[in-house]
């Protein structure tokens, strides 16, 4: 078993570059199902939910091949299955995604219901309510195996058709999957209510490469004009704006003072602000964000939303920094209800955190203290880290494969601007 010790590390200092996005190279990695010819994608981060998304592609029939250096050619032109392994479908949440494509190739798809962290209900109904709007007959399987494996989704049409979606909540799978489905229908698809996350806008960008007639992603509406056969393109993944949070965080709670390298700072907007708030000195350039921490954070409060409000993927590394702020600080979530399981993992190591329901309550200034602790989930595991760089002693962070499926190379990261961390094999 593996785990990650860390150690007291204040004032870290220097230059950390921020990795292609995890939540905009899944979906993509997904879209190039739609494609017949070569696709070369690039600053694909290597991460293991990375790695699972091209098994799922290899077992539908693609060809994928790593270049190195984060190059990854895709060629789906003869894939031969629209079903997909539910040894693989029940690692990854995303793996859903390659739902829509198939249906756009196939107008048949066969998926497993999809896995992930267990941060609260993530239904498929809006995928399944977009599906069924394009002419798809959606047949849900609910078997009596424990472990799901005899659950499953089988979709088919005779043909996708245009229409009208109106999502009741902007889930930014539920666009994605829609829009990879409608790309290749016959006829107008409006997306109302859609998702306006950064990286919706990435795969809007990646389709229309292909060939795709995609407008309006980024807004609340997404209007999509069917085409009869996507190509081939090369195309960069967008930088992944909850890691380069998550490394601003590093600096704000350690008083450092880090540059940090490929971002895109309109996406980092509501960090940003928030940040500041609490006393962070931050200057902005073309790709890149400096961060400098003060001697004594201030009391903050935030509040989970949809883009373009506070992401619920930098809710727990916010919260480890209000463990160091001044006075009593406020969490509420929004988007998922039981994201607050790293509550218990803080209070570990000294933290003075109170729930109720959706709320949390941190008396910060609080010294903390190293503790064994456990990664529940993904964003829980990277906000232990900036936890145990301020506790005394030493932090012993386990269950890090969680961390692993959304952070690339971390432990070298963090060392290069002068984290004490390292990965211990148990």
């Amino acid at each position: 078993m593996e785990k990650l010790v860390v150690e007291k590390s204040m004032n870290l200092r220097g230059h950390i570059r921020v990795s292609g996005a995890k939540n905009a190279c899944l979906p993509i990695l997904a879209a190039t199902l739609l494609g017949t010819e070569d696709i070369i994608l690039e600053d694909v981060p290597k991460l293991k939910d990375v790695e699972i998304m091209c098994e799922v592609l290899r077992a539908l029939g693609a060809e994928v091949e790593d270049l190195g250096g984060g190059v990854v050619r895709v060629n789906a032109k003869n894939i031969n299955t629209y079903e997909t392994k539910y040894e693989l479908m029940s690692k990854m949440r995303a793996s859903f995604l390659v739902m829509g494509p198939l249906l756009g190739r196939m107008n048949k798809a066969k998926n497993s219901l999809p896995g992930g962290c267990t941060i609260g209900a993530r239904p498929i109904d809006l995928h399944l309510k977009g599906f069924r709007a394009l002419g798809v007959e959606c047949e849900e399987h609910y078997g009596e195996d424990d472990d799901g494996e005899d659950s499953y989704i089988l979709a088919h049409t005779e043909n996708l058709v245009g229409n009208k979606v109106y999502l009741d909540f902007p889930s930014v799978g539920a666009t994605e999957n829609i829009m990879m489905a409608a790309v290749l229908a016959k006829g107008r698809t409006i997306i109302e209510n859609a998702a306006m996350e950064p990286e919706i806008v990435d795969l809007s960008n990646f389709l229309r490469k292909l060939g795709g007639n995609i407008k309006g992603a980024g807004t609340n509406t997404i209007i999509i004009d069917g085409v009869e056969k996507l190509y081939g393109a090369k195309h960069q993944i967008i930088p992944d704006r909850i890691e380069a949070g998550t490394f601003m965080v590093a600096a704000a709670i350690t008083q450092g003072d880090v540059i940090i390298d490929n971002v895109i700072p309109n996406h980092l907007r509501p960090v940003i602000s928030k940040l500041e708030e609490a006393g962070c000195q931050i200057e902005e350039f073309d790709e890149s964000v400096r961060v400098v921490g003060p001697e004594f954070l201030k009391g903050i409060d935030i509040k989970t939303l949809p883009y373009p409000g506070f992401p619920t993927d930098m809710q727990a590394q916010f919260m480890a920094m209000m463990t160091q702020c001044q006075g009593t600080n406020t969490v509420i979530e929004t988007v998922f209800e039981n994201r607050f399981m790293h509550v218990d993992e803080f209070r570990r190591m000294g933290a003075m955190i109170s729930v109720d329901d959706r709320s949390a309550t941190i008396k910060g200034g609080r010294k903390l203290v190293g503790n064994k602790v456990y990664a529940t989930d993904l964003r829980c595991g990277a906000a232990l880290i900036l936890a145990g760089f301020v506790a005394e002693g030493q932090t012993e962070v386990y269950d890090i494969y969680h961390i692993d499926r959304g952070y690339e190379d971390i432990e070298a990261k963090l060392k290069g601007i002068g984290g004490n961390i390292k990965r211990v094999n148990e």
